[in-house]
């Protein structure tokens, strides 16, 4: 293992989305992490191919029957030798199961017990189903996805269970790893996508505080394509361009770029009441080159320019390809481990587990005795692939 998280060891509850998300992140920065699946999720020898989710890469997977008291103890087994545990069901369910924050910080009074939730651990929504889409519009933030006179957007799921959860996750558990190396003692994090939504919101806050964002006029604000130097534009060919040339020099860029230096229609970029007019004169330039055409006269200037990719093409961009943004690893391409460090880089090991598919490898690596981990398999407390 590598990366600057090298020698913790992380025991992830399995379930979907944001979960496995933070998990996947502390195992890309050198963290142990050990899945534990449900084990009737295991339906027979693992395959030869490995899992499809992505997400799921990096650690060894164990199959545990967590309705059966020696699976319970399981468990627990693993809690002891873990620094931190980490799991993503409703409130409460952890408890009723035997294995809540007081059972696990009871065996190991070390363990950091990272929680996860859409609404958080109280509230009126506390025991309530929901997803991304309800966590964003909770948190205030939805209402601001769209542009003039439309419907709000969502930002496909990133926000709420991946930026606002998973992310959020993954920092409360470092955080709190790093604070019991000073006390010795373990906590619970209680991670909620609203919370976490609502503090990516906070310069959208500082603004509005101000009367820089005008919450109730969605689409006509700097930053939510209100204006016409922050924006998409179609291109002749069908495909689009992104713009971002928000500070003085980089609009005089635009400007030049775009053959329109000197006009005096463009002289007042801060001017509101002519962003939709130099919207409209904005889109008919655009429509004049191809997408190719605008890379070789914007690409790689200070206009704050990009081509806006598919997840393919991006794959394939001279820079991300020159950085290695993205990696082939047993056979499918994805994104590398992020951020980058000069000394530990984290990289990608394990290739996605299927269930069970390293149960008898997980007990022996955490120290349960040989005897002991074959009357678990045949007790199916514990299943193997």
């Amino acid at each position: 293992m590598s990366g600057p998280l090298n020698g913790y060891r992380v025991i992830e509850i399995a379930g979907i989305g944001p979960g496995p998300f933070a998990a996947m992140l502390l195992s890309d920065l050198g963290a142990e992490v050990i899945r534990v699946e449900r084990a009737q999720a295991v339906r027979g020898p693992a395959p030869d191919t490995p899992h499809f989710d992505i997400l799921l890469r990096g650690r060894r997977n164990i199959a545990i029957d967590l309705k059966n008291p020696e699976g319970v103890e399981v468990l627990l087994g693993l809690v002891e030798s873990a620094d931190a545990i980490i799991e993503g069901f409703r409130p409460g369910v952890m408890e009723r199961l035997g294995v809540g924050p007081d059972a696990c910080l009871a065996r190991n009074p070390r363990i950091v017990f990272g929680r996860m939730t859409g609404w958080g651990q109280s509230g009126m929504y506390g025991q309530a189903a929901g997803h991304d889409i309800n966590y964003i519009a909770l948190a205030g933030a939805l209402a601001h996805f769209g542009r003039v006179d439309a419907m709000p957007t969502p930002p496909l799921n990133m926000v709420g269970d991946f930026g606002g959860g998973g992310m959020f996750l993954a920092l409360g558990v470092v955080a709190a790893l790093l604070e019991a190396q000073k006390s010795g003692k373990g906590q619970v994090v209680d991670t909620a996508m609203v919370d976490g939504t609502a503090i990516l919101m906070t310069m959208f806050w500082a603004m509005k505080n101000v009367g820089l964002f005008d919450e109730n006029a969605p689409g006509t604000n700097l930053l939510d394509t209100g204006a016409h130097f922050y924006d998409v534009y179609l291109c002749k060919d069908g495909r689009y361009v992104s713009l971002g040339s928000i500070e003085p020099q980089f609009y005089a860029e635009l400007m030049r770029l775009t053959g329109l230096e000197g006009d005096p229609e463009f002289a007042k970029q801060m001017d509101r009441s002519q962003w939709p007019h130099l919207k409209k004169r904005l889109t008919d330039v655009f429509l004049q080159k191809t997408q190719a055409e605008w890379c070789a006269i914007m690409e790689a200037t200070d206009v704050c320019f990009a081509p806006v990719l598919t997840m393919s093409e991006a794959a394939k961009h001279p820079h991300n390809v020159e950085r290695r943004t993205f990696v082939d690893h047993h056979g499918v391409t994805q994104p590398a481990p992020a951020p980058r460090f000069s000394r530990t880089q984290g990289e990608l090991t394990l290739a996605p587990a299927h269930a069970g598919q390293h149960s008898r490898e997980v007990l022996e690596r955490c120290g349960f005795a040989a005897d002991r981990v074959e009357a678990l398999l045949a007790s199916g407390a514990v299943k193997q692939a």
